[in-house]
């Protein structure tokens, strides 16, 4: 058929972090944040001319940092003639971010390779933010497809039928029920309340008890990483805040439980509606099958309480959560890349 090797990979560009999963057994990923050089002593110190991920993060004092994602989708999509300057700064970024990512899986691999990768995207992406994701893997893979990102979540695990997939990322809370088909949009809901939301309202609780307090989104993101929890048997969470230039320990176990808390309503909701209007010789299916994953999966105790608002809601519910929610996207994305017939990618060339 072809004398060129084919490399099948799966991609999550995501708002916080990017991920990458390729068939050479290579995995990796980095934050979604690209960096450029402020001027020639940043030029001097860093070596290059494009930084990215946690370094980009590290030394972002030195350079004009990008995070070309915002709520899961490509910044400034929604309104691209308004802002087009940035629109068009965004997606070079992305492309650059991608390209990245690319590279560091391919770095070891014979040149002439024909790369042919599946991206996911939020459940309800638009037309133009499908083509985005095209337009950004442009001369960086030869061959892609666009898929739902909870559903390659799915796919990943072969959960095909009876079961919800809750994908919380940092942009957006992507739901996706299955039921043996490719789903549909009547089958998705995407929420706007996701790890971002959760950096806000953390943010503004503290900031409205600890009113002295000096701190940053990014100190925000990072502590709620490492504490996130919803569970009311934990022990008290504390944070080291300069409070008038001197470090102090803050007590923020009230806030980061409510701020965790803020996203459980609008998904519970979700299922709800997901549920609902399912068949209902199916729906019992369903509801003892809700699987979270992404990075809003980690929460501890959120499993339960998403039980406990179900329970109210829908009579009764039963969570788990995927394993490795890091990759569990971007690896369905591969399996779904390896597993579609050839003469889909020759019908995609021809478009």
């Amino acid at each position: 058929m072809t004398a060129h090797k084919i490399l099948n990979i799966g991609i999550d560009l995501g708002t916080s972090r990017s991920v990458i999963v390729c068939d050479n057994g290579i995995r990796t990923y980095i934050s979604s944040y690209v960096g450029y050089p402020k001027d020639a002593v940043s030029q001097k110190m860093l070596g290059r001319d494009i930084v990215f991920g946690d370094e980009a993060l590290k030394n972002r004092l030195a350079l004009n940092l990008y995070r070309p994602f915002d709520k899961g989708v490509l910044l400034h999509s929604d309104d691209p003639d308004r802002n087009k300057d940035e629109y068009e700064k965004a997606k070079s970024v992305a492309k650059e971010l991608l390209r990245q990512l690319v590279q560091v899986v391919t770095r070891d691999e014979p040149e002439g390779m024909i790369l042919r990768g599946v991206i996911g995207a939020p459940s309800l992406a638009t037309q133009n933010n499908k083509k985005d994701l095209l337009d950004i893997a442009d001369n960086v893979l030869d061959d892609v497809l666009i898929a739902s990102e909870p559903f390659t979540v799915a796919y990943g695990l072969n959960l095909y039928s009876n079961a919800l997939i809750i994908d919380i990322g940092a942009g957006t809370t992507d739901l996706c029920r299955m039921h043996g088909t490719i789903p549909t949009e009547d089958d998705q809901i995407t929420t706007f309340k996701a790890g971002d939301h959760i950096d806000r309202v953390f943010l503004d609780l503290i900031r409205k008890k600890y009113t002295d307090a000096n701190l940053t989104m990014n100190m925000v993101k990072r502590f709620k990483e490492e504490n996130s929890i919803l569970s009311s048997q934990s022990e008290s969470i504390y944070i080291e805040l300069p409070v008038k230039g001197k470090p102090t320990q803050c007590d923020v176990t009230d806030e980061i439980k409510a701020a965790c808390r803020s996203i459980v309503p609008e998904i519970v909701e979700g299922v709800r509606k997901l549920v609902a209007d399912f068949d209902p010789e199916f729906q019992d299916g369903l509801k003892q099958n809700v699987v979270l994953a992404g990075g809003g999966s980690q929460i501890v105790g959120l499993q339960r309480e998403i039980e406990k608002y179900m329970k109210a809601t829908l009579g009764y519910g039963k969570v788990t959560k995927v394993e490795e929610p890091l990759y569990a996207g971007a690896g369905g994305a591969l399996m779904l890349c390896k597993d579609m017939p050839e003469e889909y990618w020759d019908q995609l060339k021809k478009r």
